[in-house]
């Protein structure tokens, strides 16, 4: 069983930017989506400050945000990287079989990366993460770089959207056609 403390504290900002994306997409009526919570067991509670301490997950978690989009049904992970290369090892079996099913239910699955070092966002299809699984699979490097990447998914603050993930998801929609 994993056990949850501070370190799962990281990502925060990259989800509470997402969050906000979100609440403005819904006010907006451009989109419907929400964070979808990790059940965990509490093990030590700081009663004095009301915070849990301690924790076990009580399952392994799917995707960070699942919803609608315009009719399209949409899943993504939020992950951050504070360098140009990317470890595999960061995004789990689990969750990639969950966004392959929810691929193949008909849905769209993507990941949301934030290089912190450049302060870019960038969309990453799940094809594209499948190729890079693939390949690792074939004893290729486990990981992928920043100059892997397709530039055109790089997420462009406009609009006042924090986190405009609506542009690399019309993109990817595009691409299918």
């Amino acid at each position: 069983m994993a056990t949850w403390n501070s370190r799962g504290l990281r990502g925060s900002t990259l989800e509470d930017l997402i969050n906000r994306t979100n609440e403005q997409y819904r006010e907006k009526g451009l989109a419907l989506i929400q964070k979808v919570p990790t059940p965990i067991t509490p093990i030590k509670i700081d009663k004095e400050h009301r915070h849990i301490t301690l924790a076990y997950f009580e399952k392994k978690s799917t995707v960070d945000y699942i919803g609608a989009v315009q009719g399209f049904p949409v899943c993504f992970d939020a992950k951050e990287c504070n360098t140009d290369t990317f470890p595999l090892a960061n995004i789990h079996p689990h969750q990639m079989d969950f966004m392959g099913e929810f691929e193949r239910q008909g849905g769209i699955a993507f990941l949301i990366l934030f290089f912190t070092a450049r302060n870019e966002f960038y969309y990453l299809k799940y094809s594209h993460i499948q190729e890079f699984f693939t390949r690792a699979q074939q004893g290729g490097r486990k990981r992928f770089s920043h100059d892997e990447l397709d530039p055109d998914y790089i997420l462009c603050n406009k609009n006042g959207f924090l986190v405009p993930y609506l542009d690399g998801l019309q993109k990817d929609i595009l691409s299918r056609d």
